[in-house]
This record gives structure tokens, C-alpha cells and sequence, in this order.
């Protein structure tokens, strides 16, 4: 990888994380057109590099997390079920994620979804994250694991989880943020694990992207989160999906077309 690369992933990785598009649909579209290779360094690097956007809603919300203990908790409620989904399908998760044809379908079905939701649920009757029950944290928490499948969005499932309990967009997407901090400290801390109990290490250069990618990452998602509020609340999902729609297309004419399309 290069600095031209490194930036382009991160910009990408910090706009997408927390939108309800998909970062891994986007991240395949990205390493083709510009012919990455992928390697053990690539692949750790795509994860790492959440750190930066895990960084950015601490920051954002720093109050919230500064709160109560009662708020962590309800994080870990949430967090519990990728926990478990995660251990027992990890070998699953693996084959689909060698799956661009998953990632194109999963693109197109949550797109379809999303462009139909803010129809099905106008009864919202809950406006702060911080208020919610740990049975609907747990059932915001099962909603996430969808996104195990390549190709959903982590954000996405669990921002229509929180509004299938009577979340506002608003409340739902800022509870999705929360959640994704341990979620994605989580997986990048396991990455890290198995990259260096692999027999790898990373050396300065490699060092240095990483931290190149982590401050683009940051700064991208600040702003990504907060124009991401303002226009959910606002505007809806609509956007949203028929954007899913029109990716998830791509990707599937160019696998027909017979383009080799791989998932870094």
C-alpha cells in the first residue's frame, strides 16, 4: 500500500462506518479500481483503522460516555450477542466474507429495505439513547449480528434494530454509535491478536500508515457523524437505500461482466 491508497481508504472508511451503506461494499469497489493486493498487512490495516472513527464518537459524545455506569453496561448488553454470534459462525463469517456476490446482494436487500422503513415505523416514542431498557439494548445488540453478513452495515441493522423498539432515527442512530465503540474495539483488538500471534510485526512504514490512515479516519468520521444526524433526522433513510441499491447493482454487473472483484 501506498500514501495515495492509505487515504483513499480511510476517507472512505470514515465517511461509510457510520452510515447505513456498508464500509466493506465500498472498501471491495475502492481496492479493485486501484488494484490493491491484499496481504496480511492490507487485511489488518482495514481494521485498524477504526480506531480513529471509534475515537471520533468518544469525542463527539465524550459527555455521554462520562455519564453513568449504567450507560456501559447497557453497551455491554448490546454488545454480548456479536460476542456470541461472533464465536459460533466465525468460521462462516470467514467464507462470506470471500463472497463479493454476498456483499452485492446484501447491498441491494438492505437498500430496499431502507428505502421502506421510515414508513413502517412512524410510531417512535423514545428520543434519548441513554433511556433505553437492557432487554431492548439486547434486542438492539441481535440486530447488529446481521451485520456479520458482508454487506449489510453494522450502523444500518442496528439503527433499524433501535427503531423496531420505538427509537427515534435520531436516538437509534446515536445508540449505533455508541455501540459500535466496543463492537469495533473489539474486532480490531482481535485482529491485532491474531496478526501478531501469526508471526507478524508491523515495522516503522507500516506504523506510520496506520497512524496516517487512524487521524484521516478520525476527522472524516467527526464530520461524516454529525452531517449524518442532521440530514437522518430530517430527511430519512430514502437516500440511503436507493444509494445501496445503485452500489450493490455495480457490483453485480461488474462480477457479470466478468471483473474480479476481491474483499480486502
Amino acid at each position: 500500500m501506498n500514501i495515495f491508497e492509505v487515504i483513499v481508504l480511510a476517507i472512505i472508511e470514515g465517511l461509510t462506518e457510520f452510515l447505513p451503506v456498508s464500509s466493506t461494499g465500498h472498501m471491495i469497489i475502492a481496492s479493485s479500481l486501484m488494484g490493491i493486493q491484499s496481504d496480511d498487512f492490507v487485511k489488518l490495516f482495514t481494521v485498524a483503522i477504526q480506531l480513529g472513527t471509534i475515537l471520533s464518537v468518544v469525542v463527539l459524545y465524550w459527555k455521554r460516555f462520562f455519564k453513568s455506569f449504567d450507560f456501559y453496561f447497557k453497551l455491554l448488553a448490546a454488545f454480548i450477542p456479536a460476542v456470541i454470534f461472533g464465536l459460533l459462525f466465525s468460521k462462516k463469517i470467514d467464507e462470506l466474507l470471500e463472497s463479493p456476490l454476498t456483499v452485492a446482494v446484501s447491498l441491494v436487500l438492505g437498500g430496499i429495505i431502507l428505502i421502506f422503513v421510515d414508513l413502517y415505523f412512524k410510531n417512535a416514542t423514545l428520543d434519548n439513547a441513554d433511556q433505553i431498557s437492557y432487554p431492548t439494548a439486547v434486542k438492539i445488540g441481535i440486530f447488529q449480528c446481521l451485520a456479520m453478513i458482508p454487506g449489510i452495515s453494522r450502523s444500518g441493522a442496528s439503527i433499524v434494530g433501535g427503531m423496531t423498539q420505538k427509537l427515534t432515527r435520531k436516538a437509534a442512530a446515536e445508540f449505533s454509535f455508541f455501540l459500535a465503540v466496543p463492537t469495533m474495539f473489539a474486532a480490531t483488538a482481535k485482529k491485532l491478536f491474531d496478526f501478531y500471534k501469526d508471526g507478524h510485526t508491523i515495522n516503522s512504514q507500516q506504523l506510520n500508515l496506520l497512524l496516517i490512515g487512524n487521524v484521516i479516519g478520525f476527522v472524516v468520521a467527526l464530520i461524516a457523524i454529525k452531517s449524518f444526524i442532521g440530514y437522518l433526522t430530517k430527511y430519512g433513510f430514502r437516500a440511503f437505500g436507493i444509494y445501496r441499491v445503485i452500489v450493490g447493482t455495480i457490483i453485480i454487473i461488474l462480477l457479470l461482466s466478468g471483473h474480479s472483484l476481491k474483499i480486502i
